[in-house]
């Protein structure tokens, strides 16, 4: 699933490709991907309204329009956005469309099923359930180490699984909690509320520098507009993790091989001689 970087990546690049352009007309394709705006409702919302910008809140794509409404996208597991040409026809698995005059279109495929949209007034924007309860954001003001000092005290759950936790720390999934937990030499299964102030002081720093060395990577690559999610999944760094998917290949710091165990389901990769 895209964490924090690709999804800030993704957004970036929408804004620079569809923003200032009007919707001529939307039409969704698989009811099940907005819940909350039936076929019609999704395509009189949004039909004639002109996008002022794509940003981002968390793992959600938000497209703000002129019309004081805002689209919220998730792009879940498989989730992407496209910007094809009139003469593409749409793949398989196109969930919902958005035309442009220029005879352009927006599309979003998920082969899985699991993306998420919803057309809400952005003046309520932030009371939406998806959005309502999310963390700091972790560049913010609000992020800061007495913040995440005293919500770790908050949890008994293991270290990783709190990380995962997106109304503890947003925009964290297995790749940057993993990552971030290795620079700062703390073991995954720790509690949450038993990591010391030191511990959790570094961690604080590591999220954040994992989260923008990822970002600055990706903002390096070239987007294929046809295929714009694909161009950053992973953030284009599969190369320049440390122990992320690399079960029994040798610690980058002491040559030990690093472990993978499973928490709540997920993969956790971590070196036991770096972060006992």
């Amino acid at each position: 699933m895209p964490e924090l970087p690709e999804v800030e990546l993704v957004a970036q690049s929408l804004n620079k490709l569809v923003a200032g352009r009007a919707i001529v007309a939307a039409e969704l394709l698989r009811e099940r991907l907005a819940p909350f705006n039936p076929p019609p409702d999704f395509a009189e919302r949004l039909a004639n309204a002109k996008i002022i910008s794509v940003k981002r809140r968390g793992k959600h794509i938000l497209f703000d329009l002129d019309k004081g409404q805002t689209l919220v996208a998730h792009l879940r597991m498989s989730g992407r956005f496209m910007l094809l040409p009139e003469t593409r026809e749409n793949p398989k698995y196109t969930h919902a469309a958005l035309y442009f005059a220029d005879d352009t279109r927006l599309v979003f495929q998920d082969q899985r099923h699991f993306g998420f949209m919803r057309v809400v007034e952005t003046e309520n924007l932030f009371e939406a359930k998806e959005l309502k309860s999310l963390a700091p954001e972790p560049f913010s003001d609000e992020f800061n180490k007495n913040y995440f000092r005293e919500i770790l005290k908050t949890s008994k759950r293991s270290l990783k699984e709190f990380l995962l936790d997106q109304t503890k720390v947003t925009g964290l999934g297995n790749i940057y909690a993993s990552e971030a937990m290795f620079l700062a030499r703390v073991n995954p299964q720790t509690p949450a509320n038993v990591v010391s102030a030191r511990k959790a002081a570094a961690l604080f720093e590591r999220i954040r520098e994992v989260l923008r060395e990822s970002i600055a990577h990706g903002s390096t690559l070239n987007v294929d507009p046809e295929n714009i999610d694909g161009s950053y999944y992973g953030g284009g760094y599969t190369s320049g993790w440390r122990v992320y998917d690399r079960e029994k290949e040798a610690c980058v710091k002491c040559e030990t091989a690093v472990e993978r165990l499973k928490q709540a389901g997920r993969s956790t990769y971590f070196c036991p001689k770096c972060q006992k």
